[in-house]
């Protein structure tokens, strides 16, 4: 199996520009993949989520604000 790079919320906001409320409301949409539990209180995401999501993006041609 490989190793999956495992991305904090930072990282995340750094890689799709979105900042952390709207990420979250993305989630509860189910428009943005949801995090895997690392502890009581932290979260990450898997960075190929993340790269898939953009790609999905890319193809659909951006979303409208």
């Amino acid at each position: 199996m490989a190793v999956q790079n495992i991305l904090r919320r930072g990282e995340v906001e750094r890689a799709t520009g979105l900042p952390r409320s709207t990420i979250y409301d993305k989630i509860a949409k189910g428009e943005f993949p949801k995090p895997i539990k690392l502890g009581a209180r932290s979260v990450g995401w898997l960075e190929q989520d993340i790269d898939a999501w953009q790609q999905k993006l890319i193809r659909a041609g951006g979303v409208a604000a």
